[in-house]
């Protein structure tokens, strides 16, 4: 029945994810069994035990074999589920000592990581396939929950206090993850991409941010920065009022700040806007932008600025 799972459920991306598959199957085909029982057994005793002018029902009391079945089965099916249920939560909650680990910072409406070797990145996560990967998760705002389908990993990450979940990814290429507790306006945009690859490629990523940005002019790769680091969250491109300023036609103008004084908006001006966002705060504005000091590689920052120019 793999396909009909494959149908129901996303790609098995974890090494985790056949047992949380097997349990949900199993739970599925159960409930649909019990279900079809019950609607059969309504509508038979409906048809048996209609009404019929002059019989009169007998008087029932109990009856022990019966009563002693229908207790002590349900009981023992919840019994299996708790402990099958037991056993995947304790494998899923304790991270195995080699792990590598991953620092995740959940704000309104971005995820921030950071790795073992000081490299942070936004939206965008990269793992090594076959190795087990532990996240410490922390929210700077509100409840968020880090929720990766593929490798069937959902946690909830509270302000204020540390949570963690681990995997180890089984399958190379791309997968996405996303906010699943509901955060506020930006919370259908709090997404990003989760890229499992092959050891050699790791390396090279964590020194290089990887070269992907090679394969596109510069404004298309800041157009797909723009999706990728959450900047559409608040950003229109079409003039329309945000959280933060509308990107059209805004290089190349003067912009006036909460403190009266006025700037043109030109590279450096975007650039600092980037790193240092609340240097200056544009008039009617608050200042909720995060930093992307760390964030942005410099191929990010040109090609975003060069998008920004194209948006007449």
């Amino acid at each position: 029945m793999e396909w009909f799972r494959s149908l129901m459920l996303p790609p098995q991306g974890s090494a985790f994810a056949a047992e949380v598959d097997a349990l949900y199957m199993f739970l599925f085909w159960l409930s649909a069994v019990l279900f079809l029982g019950i609607a059969f057994a309504a509508i038979y005793f409906a048809i048996r035990y209609k009404y019929v002018p002059g019989r009169v029902t007998p008087h029932i009391t109990h009856n022990t074999t019966l009563e002693i079945v229908w207790s002590v089965l349900p009981l023992l099916l919840c019994v299996v589920i708790f402990f099958w249920g037991l056993e995947g939560w304790m494998k899923y909650s304790v991270a195995p000592g080699e792990s590598m680990e991953i620092q995740v910072t959940a704000k309104k409406w971005i995820w921030t990581f950071e790795y073992p070797d000081g490299s942070r990145t936004a939206n965008d996560i990269h793992v090594p396939v076959g190795k087990p990967v532990k996240f410490i998760m922390t929210s700077e705002d509100v409840l968020h929950d880090f929720f990766v389908p593929d490798m069937r990993v959902k946690h909830d990450i509270v302000p204020g206090r540390y949570t963690e979940v681990w995997f180890t990814p089984t399958v190379l290429g791309p997968h996405h993850f996303t906010c699943a507790e509901y955060c506020g306006k930006g919370h259908s945009d709090m997404m990003g991409k989760l890229t499992v690859d092959n050891e050699a490629d790791f390396k090279k990523w964590l020194e290089t941010g990887g070269d992907d940005w090679k394969n596109y002019p510069p404004e298309v790769w800041g157009q797909m920065q723009r999706e990728q680091k959450g900047c559409a969250t608040c950003h229109s491109i079409d003039g329309t009022r945000g959280q933060g300023p509308s990107w059209k036609g805004i290089y190349g103008k003067m912009e006036t700040m909460s403190d009266g004084k006025s700037y043109l908006v030109d590279d450096a001006y975007l650039q600092e806007s980037m790193m240092q966002p609340n240097a200056k705060i544009v008039k009617g504005f608050e200042a909720i932008m995060p930093s992307f000091q760390g964030l942005l590689h410099p191929q990010d920052i040109r090609g975003l600025i060069a998008y920004i120019k194209t948006l007449k």
